[in-house]
């Protein structure tokens, strides 16, 4: 019978370069940048490492389709390495193999390293390199990945009768935080206060979706390094680690697209894995338990509907907990305490490592009071790849035991 991931395995160490247009960096110094801060982290040798794990998303434009790259750039002792790729689900999936990896009995310590490279690439947004497969021919060029999310906006407006206005109202509230929290961390891409008068004044993308409603491109990577609980005892006798609770995927069976029963007001893959999660890593009580959350924020309309989604507030209840404060960095559940995707931007293949890394931080307390969560003891990083009815969505919980 399956026992799950739950207690099984503890990570010793973590990385995240600064997010941003790093024109002065390419794919491969962003690895070894990274690494450093994490192998560092860990208080162990390079040749301690028995398997790693490469996420990156964009082979065509990045290192290429094997995880090689990372092997030599980094100088690894032939040891073996995966490459990995989930839509924005990649870096996670990373982290999961590492950890199952370890938890196998297979290895006794993995890598897990997430980069992507997206500025030099010459788009103002994400390339298209055939991402979504048949999707990409039956939409063609009338689509974009703004376009398909304001539409869970409307979706949800009309299902729960929540005037426009206040979803926008919600929504400018939301993006407002996370610039907030992005503007004191100095790894964050953008790192400017916004009101959210300024926010519902931008310019329109994809109605009701602004410029500040959407998340930027930038360059980034972030890592990890993992054992069992009894090696990360003995090698970091002050206890200063922290444990994997759960670690769930859920991919979408095209029933969102294909039948009619999916309302358009949620997303069904991230209620699904959510659910998984919590009964993984014992948590009965989501809104009470979870000390802190980082959403895939893509959109602002993301982050909205993804509150009900991981069974954070009740359903169509997320507008008067986000206009409460709910939310905040001082609220009862922070989200985004590092600024989410919204400041870090959206490097596909380092996101999820990036989410986990601002747990990690904060559970561990080596953030400023400024932005510290008081008593963060369990975190949980959600990813979204694909689109709302074409998607695949990770869960990580991670905390201290």
């Amino acid at each position: 019978m399956s026992t799950g991931i739950n207690n099984k395995i503890v990570i010793i160490g973590m990385g995240c370069t600064k997010f941003g247009e790093r024109w002065d960096a390419s794919g491969e110094d962003l690895i070894v940048e990274a690494f450093r801060e994490c192998l560092a982290d860990a208080g162990i040798e390079k040749k301690d490492i028995q398997t790693a794990y490469l996420g990156t998303h964009y082979d065509e434009m990045n290192l290429g389709k094997s995880a090689i790259p990372m092997a030599v750039i980094l100088k690894l002792p032939f040891i073996p390495v995966t490459r990995t790729e989930n839509f924005c689900a990649t870096a996670t999936e990373a982290f999961r193999g590492a950890c199952y990896a370890v938890a196998s009995g297979a290895y006794d310590i993995a890598l897990a390293l997430g980069v992507e490279k997206l500025k030099d690439t010459g788009f103002s947004g994400l390339p298209n390199a055939g991402t979504y497969g048949i999707m990409d021919f039956a939409i063609g060029a009338n689509w974009t990945a703004p376009g398909q999310f304001a539409q869970l906006a409307t979706a949800y407006s009309a299902k729960y009768g929540l005037p426009m206005h206040k979803i926008k109202q919600a929504l400018a509230h939301i993006s407002a935080k996370s610039h907030k929290n992005g503007a004191m961390n100095p790894r964050a891409h953008l790192r400017q206060v916004v009101t959210e008068e300024q926010i519902i004044a931008a310019p329109m993308i994809a109605y009701p979706l602004g410029l500040f409603d959407c998340c930027g491109v930038s360059d980034g990577a972030a890592a990890a390094i993992v054992t069992t609980p009894e090696i990360a005892k003995s090698i970091k006798r002050n206890k200063d680690f922290v444990m994997v609770k759960s670690l769930q995927i859920a991919c979408t069976s095209g029933e969102e697209s294909l039948y009619t029963n999916w309302d358009g007001a949620h997303i069904e893959t991230a209620t699904r894995a959510s659910l998984k999660a919590y009964e993984e890593a014992g948590v009965k009580n989501p809104r009470k338990e979870i000390s802190l959350i980082e959403i895939h924020d893509c959109f602002s309309i993301t982050e909205f509907v993804s509150y009900e989604d991981l069974h954070m507030s009740e359903r169509g209840k997320a507008y008067y907990d986000v206009m409460d404060g709910f939310y905040d960095l001082d609220g009862e559940l922070p989200c985004q305490v590092d600024g989410g995707l919204k400041c870090f931007g959206h490097p596909i293949g380092a996101s999820g490592l990036r989410m986990i890394y601002a747990l990690y931080e904060q559970i561990l307390e080596r953030v400023p009071k400024e932005r510290r969560v008081k008593n963060a003891h369990l975190g949980l990083a959600h990813n979204l790849g694909g689109l709302p009815n074409y998607s695949v969505a990770s869960i990580a919980i991670i905390g201290r035991d």
